[in-house]
């Protein structure tokens, strides 16, 4: 095997495992050596070699295998420029004017950061095929001890578990290691007391606070994008902090590199270590996050009962926020708690009227035709024309799958849409793109980003 094998193999893998996990996993990969079946490469982290041949590795020796090589093995080890592992240090001395207070589950002294939800913790964090990855990530970071990535950044959309993740790593923390001082805090507030210091011309006092800290959290960094001094700030924390071993987990609604506003040289730091998405939940996660709600719930009302029809139903009707998912589901709950008896469909059609209303985004065929075209780059004219040519036949295939989905309209009123096609044709579309979306990750990912896009 020699390193123009490897580069086939890996041109290879781009096309089946998509764009955003060969960024994330195989590029970052150096092959160092070949030798009796053995490929060796070196990974950034630890975490990093592990996550890739626990989902990736067969995957990896197979299209090495396609491209004549014999692999039987995969060893990942550390670069020897690999970024250096967080140590866990001793208490700090204390700050004089600003004095550094460690959370603790037990205590309810004055914290320098935000508050810590007590639901937020790993225990009842759902997890599903969408956020495994982030929440594998975050339970590594929360063990303590030496980490394998630095920084931890974890982005999504509102609702996702962001905020969640980011308490638990703070709770677990706090438990396994209550000798360290974890700071979480949002980015705005980060801001608020960087302007304070500059006020009362405390800046040495700010300094110290955020630079003797073991584990800096500052969540929705996106709030700091076009604030030049407050960057600046942020920017030489974050350095001091990494310089010194210590662990920073930072959390946004968007990639670093999607930021507008956002220092390039900021950018460049937050992409130093893990970056993990948070996808929008899929029913299968909606439902789990339902049943184990009403297993809390049950906590203060024993005799709660919503059955599992209503729960399938909420499920299926409610799935852009998790949030709103709960804030519904807390009404219900309410509501059985107050009449007694069990809730049926009918009183949640009655009770949640405004929220299954706003749930109900009413998505276009047209409007599907014209994010189909900007995302695939192709022209509306070619979407409805007789082409067969595969760079046209997919999207429109995918526009044809998105509008049987997302709209109330029938088969030949979509045909018509699409240049008078027969009914037959939308089927065999609907059933094309959800075969591939089962054998191409590419696809699937196709499919999930335009659904986020329409339905944002």
């Amino acid at each position: 095997m020699t390193e123009e094998t490897w580069g086939r193999a890996r041109a290879a893998l781009r096309s089946s495992i998509g764009k955003n996990n060969f960024t994330t996993w195989i590029e970052p990969l150096e092959f160092v050596s070949y030798d009796d079946g053995v490929a060796e490469f070196h990974v950034k982290t630890l975490f990093q070699g592990d996550w890739v041949k626990r989902n990736f590795g067969d995957q990896i020796k197979q299209e090495i295998c396609n491209q004549g090589a014999e692999v039987t093995r995969l060893n990942f080890s550390l670069a020897k420029d690999a970024m250096p592992r967080p140590q866990v240090s001793k208490p700090a001395k204390k700050v004089e004017t600003a004095e550094i207070k460690r959370f603790s589950p037990d205590t309810k002294d004055e914290l320098p950061g935000a508050p810590l939800d007590r639901r937020f913790t790993f225990d009842r964090f759902v997890v599903g095929k969408p956020n495994e990855l982030a929440h594998a990530a975050a339970r590594r970071v929360a063990e303590g001890g030496p980490v394998s990535f630095n920084p931890l950044f974890l982005y999504g959309g509102v609702g996702l578990g962001k905020t969640h993740l980011m308490h638990a790593i703070a709770w677990e923390l706090s438990e396994r290691s209550p000798e360290l001082r974890v700071l979480y805090l949002s980015a705005e507030q980060f801001m608020y007391r960087f302007i304070q210091a500059l006020r009362d011309r405390q800046m040495i006092d700010f300094k110290q606070l955020f630079r003797s800290v073991d584990v800096l959290m500052v969540d929705d960094v996106q709030f700091i994008s076009g604030k030049d001094s407050t960057q600046d700030e942020f920017f030489h924390t974050f350095n001091a902090l990494v310089d010194q071993g210590k662990q920073i987990i930072i959390s946004a609604d968007r990639a670093p590199g999607e930021i507008d506003g956002l220092e390039e040289r900021i950018k460049s730091r937050l992409q130093w270590g893990l970056v993990v998405d948070l996808h929008p939940t899929d029913y299968e996660l909606r439902l789990g996050i339902l049943h184990q709600k009403v297993e809390q719930y049950r906590e203060h009302y024993p005799n709660l009962e919503i059955s599992n029809q209503v729960l399938e139903f909420l499920a299926h009707r409610i799935s852009s926020n998790v949030r709103v998912l709960e804030g519904a589901l807390n009404r219900l709950a309410a509501l059985a708690a107050l009449i007694g008896r069990e809730i049926t469909l009918e009183m949640v059609h009655d009770s949640l009227a405004d929220i299954l209303r706003a749930s109900d985004k009413k998505v276009t065929v047209d409007e599907i035709m014209r994010k189909t075209c900007d995302y695939y780059n192709v022209r509306m004219s070619d979407l409805i024309s007789p082409k067969r040519s595969r760079n046209i036949a997919r999207p429109r295939q995918m526009a044809m799958y998105l509008a049987k989905h997302l709209t109330q309209r029938s088969y030949p009123e979509i045909g018509k849409r699409f240049g008078n096609r027969d009914h037959t044709t939308v089927i065999h579309a609907v059933r094309k793109i959800e075969e591939l979306k089962a054998q191409d990750s590419q696809v699937a990912e196709d499919a999930e980003l335009l659904r986020r896009m329409l339905e944002a």
